[in-house]
């Protein structure tokens, strides 16, 4: 891409060198703070990190008190203020805003000068660079208590074209953007598909063997419908069962130790991190065995968001499970452990688990609701013959899903070096 005729230095070090007829100034000369309230008519809005400004009304998330909030402190945002939130500006939660509204006293209202275009300075603010300043002019502890201070932000050096270059730049990003948007949006489609085909490969495996020709019989399991003829119904709690996990204080955890199984560490693709886990000292290990996790054993999360998420444990080195972790023991000759696997994570268990747990935003399920789920059960020879098969399939559908999510983590780089290029003048549209 082009590169402009002539350069200065900003004074900057993240920076280098601007285009020269770029003007510079601390924001605070062309930004002013506004915070104007008992505006109780107008309309609700949000910041997010992924999409700026944007109003309530639109989003899937509701706040279930929203009317019981008193909303005479809630600051009025105009068209073209930039909206930060406070504790989340370090991480891109900031915009500037195409509507009016308002939105909660913890955000900072900045009223720009007419020397930005609106549609520029939401791209101009919410770029990598940007944020990193934020993250600099924001105090607190940790990742997570961390608040943004307007005496800290307001002499942030800020490099601008005219109003005419702006406006080139703008389109050219929303032309380019939006490209870059709907191939991340077909990547991710694609990748829906793909999971869907791996999840309806699952349950007919599990249900209906790998012979389409074999004689059936009727399960008398509704969402079963019909099995193999030579297949039994079983209760799975006959054949395995749950054993919870323990409640380990979270100040015992240290960086070398037997390793303590989260439900973070229970990942997507069916392994268990093993190596960025928390650890426990083998002094402070508990002596019950329940808790005990051993190479080959099944866990599961049993509450969040998350539940239902299921992994196999394939190491040798002994690890316990954490409270509100499901760790499933095999007790019976008939049941391989890799088709017991892929038996839960089948579609027909997934729903049973999610119509069965309880707590509503917060669901949970009980270690004996987890194997009070009836289920048809071919030979041990014939498991194994399914299992191979499964894990054959499922690893070509795991490996297309790799390769499409980083694809897509390549076009969101992509996306923001472009961004941040076009801004700080790096390259000439």
């Amino acid at each position: 891409m082009r590169r402009y005729e002539s350069y200065k230095d900003s004074g900057v070090e993240w920076l280098g060198e601007v285009p020269s007829h770029w003007e510079s100034f601390p924001l605070f000369v062309q930004a002013k703070i506004s915070s104007i309230t008992n505006h109780i008519d107008k309309e609700l809005l949000s910041v997010y990190l992924d999409r700026g400004v944007v109003r309530f009304s639109d989003v899937d998330e509701k706040r279930t008190n929203v009317t019981s909030l008193d909303l005479s402190k809630y600051q009025l945002v105009r068209k073209g203020n930039l909206v930060l939130n406070n504790q989340q500006a370090w991480r891109g939660s900031v915009g500037v805003s195409s509507y009016e509204g308002i939105v909660s006293p913890a955000y900072l209202i900045l009223e720009l000068s007419n020397k930005f275009d609106p549609h520029y300075a939401n791209y101009l603010f919410r770029n990598g660079s940007m944020v990193s300043h934020y993250l600099i002019a924001s105090k607190g502890v940790g990742t997570i208590q961390r608040n943004l201070y307007w005496g800290n932000l307001r002499r942030t050096p800020i490099f601008i074209p005219p109003l005419s270059e702006q406006q080139k730049i703008a389109q050219f990003l929303d032309d380019k953007t939006a490209k870059i948007d709907q191939a991340v949006d077909l990547a991710e489609k694609q990748i829906a598909l793909l999971k869907e085909h791996k999840q309806i490969l699952i349950q007919n495996a599990v249900t209906r063997g790998l012979n389409p020709d074999v004689p059936l019989k009727d399960s008398c399991v509704e969402w079963i419908g019909q099995v193999p003829e030579h297949w039994i119904c079983i209760n799975l709690k006959f054949l395995c069962c749950v054993k919870g996990g323990y409640a380990f204080a979270s100040e015992d955890f240290s960086a070398e130790g037997i390793p303590v199984i989260r439900i973070s560490d229970i990942l997507f693709d069916g392994s268990v991190d093993n190596i960025n886990c928390k650890r426990i000292p083998p002094k402070l290990a508990p002596n019950q065995k329940d808790c005990q996790l051993k190479y080959g054993q099944c866990v599961m999360a049993m509450t969040g968001g998350t539940i239902g998420k299921v992994s196999v444990y394939k190491y040798k080195e002994l690890a316990y499970v954490n409270q509100r972790v499901g760790k499933f023991e095999v007790v019976s000759s008939k049941l391989n452990y890799i088709f017991l696997y892929y038996l839960l994570n089948s579609f027909g268990y997934q729903e049973y688990i999610k119509l069965t747990a309880f707590g509503g935003a917060q669901p949970n399920i009980s270690d004996t609701e987890m194997v009070d789920y009836q289920i048809a059960l071919p030979s041990i020879e014939e498991q194994i013959m399914i299992t191979n098969y499964l894990s054959k399939e499922t690893t070509k559908i795991d490996q297309a899903i790799a390769l499409k999510t980083a694809h897509i983590e390549k076009l969101k780089e992509y996306k923001s070096v472009l961004i941040n290029d076009v801004v700080t003048g790096k390259v000439r549209v």
